[in-house]
């Protein structure tokens, strides 16, 4: 039974939100500016179970979290997409014209960069977390400041809402995934997505056999990044998500790439949130 959940930020940041959508309002959160701090917390017992952003639509991948997920043996036994909605956001009675400066997490600052366009005589300032820059407004009365959050962060804190969905590209959607340290404890015919790493030997057409093997079992490829070995110049891991229909295929495609990849293992087996 999941009781604590560990989220990157604070309450009122989209990893609450997709902690609310996920598991329920009975859960207690567990809030960790860092990822780094998130993933402690989760190893050491504090949490039973993390919520980590994975990829954004408009930003692409967040690199650090898969090898942070590889490196500490994460599994992953879910995923969740939330909608992205950026809501400028202040102290009550205040409009766009007081405000001298605007806090937010760098994602969300670059997400919102053609509305802070309109208003070239405001600071832009980078901070840890969208919501956790909407609280320290709050507590510390602080005027002429906004903050980059989203409505429900507004209503935690009691704040007013400026301007609504100020995000460049109105659909920004991002894939959040949920790990544990053990592996899920899903029924074989619940599980239609997985979460894979290897590595390949550096030479021609290596990286196409693996993806002909995915191909040949019916596996449908639905993101694939590389990330390079620090320990290694120039050699590169592969994190690759496939679907699939039924599990007999995916068992056959792992059977074939624990012999023809190095260092093959499944990061997680689990619903695909698409569908």
């Amino acid at each position: 039974m999941i009781k604590r959940v560990s989220i990157q930020g604070v309450k009122g940041s989209f990893h609450h939100i997709v902690a609310k959508h996920y598991f329920d309002e009975h859960v207690e959160i567990d809030e960790c500016l860092s990822f780094d701090k998130l993933v402690d917390h989760l190893i050491t017992g504090q949490s039973d179970v993390a919520i980590m952003a994975i990829e954004n639509s408009i930003a692409g991948s967040i690199i650090p979290n898969y090898a942070l997920i590889d490196k500490n043996n994460l599994h992953i036994i879910g995923e969740h997409y939330l909608d992205i909605q950026h809501n400028l956001m202040a102290l009550p009675g205040q409009t766009i014209a007081d405000i001298t400066e605007v806090h937010s997490h760098p994602m969300a600052l670059l997400q919102c960069k053609e509305f802070l366009k309109k208003y070239p005589t405001i600071k832009l300032i980078e901070d840890k977390d969208t919501a956790e820059t909407a609280e320290r407004i709050n507590k510390n009365n602080l005027k002429g400041i906004a903050a980059i959050a989203s409505k429900t962060a507004a209503d935690i804190f009691n704040l007013e809402i400026l301007a609504e969905g100020i995000q460049t590209i109105k659909e920004n959607e991002t894939r959040f995934v949920i790990v544990k340290t053990q592996n899920s404890v899903l029924d074989e015919s619940e599980i239609n997505k997985a979460s894979l790493r290897f590595e390949l030997e550096h030479k021609r057409g290596s990286l196409a056999s693996v993806l002909n093997v995915l191909s040949d079992c019916r596996m449908s490829l639905t993101k694939i990044q590389s990330l390079p070995k620090i320990e290694t110049p120039w050699k590169y891991a592969f994190f690759v998500d496939v679907t699939f229909l039924k599990y007999k295929n995916f068992e056959k495609a792992k059977s074939i790439l624990k012999i023809m990849a190095q260092e093959f293992k499944v990061l997680g087996e689990y619903k695909n949130a698409k569908l």
